[in-house]
């Protein structure tokens, strides 16, 4: 896909999160939307991973350690055909195979139950390490969020991941700029994520996480540097103007009203149903 429709289908997910979180009474819209650039960037182009995949060892692994923000993982699912769009409708259901975290045991297309925050790049590197000893050379992108790099087993596994050189390993950090009680750079120390993952012996850059094509030029550029795991700082934005910078999108469900206003500005629909 170019540019412009890779553009094109961002929107079109960001629009079905909106109607998602709408339908399923459920928040983390911020966590949901602020990365839908990258992901659609992976799953569209730089992902080789296929519908019906899952027991060939070769395949690429995509890991969403921030596993609140899965709305936009499960409609890009849906999207490229590992299940059906209809089953959107199920998000956060009683009893569905969407719950508000992922689970492998209802969803196999996942790769990991996630949403206690801090695990999902140590079990990247270990299924990278595993798959290393077996001869395999896929790759694992793993996204993380910016508050989740408080967590210090995220450290624990990047000093793992640099010590064993799984430059096959690529973590995004969607850095929206907000987490769950306040602004991340207030809480976090207006640190460098950039410079602390160099420092931890990866490759690492910053970039515009909400321009595609700052997106696919970096993931076209990976790995960033033979022998090092790399990292993509993305600084995203929600990409809808009253959502933007506001951590009550944290947890806010919008209303019927919001709903109109988010899909009139994106200009675009949802995967499933007939609601403008």
């Amino acid at each position: 896909m170019n540019i412009e429709a890779l553009e094109k289908k961002a929107r079109e997910i960001r629009a079905t999160c909106i109607q998602m979180a709408c339908d399923g009474r459920v928040g983390h819209l911020s966590s949901s939307l602020g990365y839908v650039d990258v992901l659609v960037a992976l799953y569209y182009g730089w992902l080789k991973t296929f519908p019906g995949d899952q027991a060939n060892p070769g395949r690429d692994r995509f890991i969403l350690s921030k596993g609140h923000g899965c709305a936009s993982l499960y409609a890009v699912l849906a999207d490229r055909g590992f299940f059906p769009a209809e089953r959107l409708t199920e998000y956060n259901k009683e009893g569905s195979c969407l719950p508000n975290h992922p689970c492998i045991h209802a969803l196999p297309s996942v790769e990991m139950s996630s949403g206690s925050l801090g695990h999902g790049l140590g079990v990247a590197t270990g299924i990278l390490y595993g798959l290393r000893l077996r001869g395999s050379g896929a790759r694992a992108a793993v996204l993380l969020g910016d508050g989740e790099c408080n967590e210090g087993s995220v450290w624990e596994s990047a000093m793992c991941a640099a010590a064993h050189k799984l430059d096959n390993l690529l973590a995004v950090v969607d850095y929206n700029g907000v987490q769950a009680v306040g602004k991340s750079d207030e809480i976090m120390g207006h640190t460098s994520l950039e410079e602390k993952f160099r420092s931890f012996g990866w490759a690492a850059r910053t970039i515009d996480g909400s321009d595609m094509k700052a997106v696919t030029a970096a993931l076209a550029a990976f790995p960033f540097e033979k022998g090092k795991p790399s990292a993509i700082i993305a600084k995203t934005k929600i990409g809808v103007s009253f959502m933007e910078g506001d951590v009550l999108w944290h947890y806010r469900v919008p209303s019927e009203e919001e709903r109109v206003k988010a899909l009139a500005e994106l200009g675009a629909k949802p995967l499933y149903g007939v609601k403008p």
